[in-house]
């Protein structure tokens, strides 16, 4: 079972249908949709300000997501995948985005929908990341525009394929 903490009076919610890998840990001001799925050694610690979670977010092994204390907030929305070991701190994440393995968003990022962050890229304070847009490097620099259809495939295939892993490990 995950570690789920209350911390400062702030219980953790966990939408319907999640599945939360054996040594994943939840704490405090975290709200998370439905059929989401937060993977082995991954961190959401909700203790200095909010993190909301969509429905059907995958949070994968040993991503951490944080906030800057009642300053930054984290928000991912619908369809989101976030890569193994990635660091969210205080960053919006729009429906359908992919945050590559190894990243690093800071606070007050914004990355649009469907977008993609390259796997190691450090995304730095209060950039903005345009809808289908490909953004990647250290810093992140924009690459490109992308087709959003393109993007949508990638995106919702992983996004999708995530739910299916899931479920294995529910049986």
């Amino acid at each position: 079972m995950a570690l789920i903490k209350s911390v400062r009076g702030f219980e953790p919610q966990i939408g319907e249908d999640c599945y939360l890998a054996e040594n994943a840990t939840v704490v405090g001001d975290v709200i998370m949709g439905d059929g989401c799925s937060i993977w082995f050694n991954a961190v959401l610690r909700g203790d200095v300000n909010s993190i909301r979670i969509g429905n059907h977010v995958n949070i994968q092994d040993g991503s951490v997501i944080h906030t800057l204390y009642e300053k930054s907030t984290v928000k991912i929305g619908d369809y989101v995948s976030v890569g193994h070991n990635v660091t969210i701190h205080g960053a919006d994440i729009n429906n359908y985005a992919l945050i590559g393995m190894g990243s690093t968003l800071l606070d007050y990022v914004e990355v649009g929908e469907g977008a993609i962050v390259a796997a190691g890229s450090l995304v730095l304070n209060n950039t903005k990341i345009a809808p289908y847009t490909l953004w990647g490097g250290v810093p992140a620099k924009y690459i490109k525009d992308i087709e959003p259809s393109q993007t949508n495939e990638i995106n919702r295939r992983i996004a999708h394929n995530y739910a299916m892993y899931a479920g294995w490990y529910k049986e």
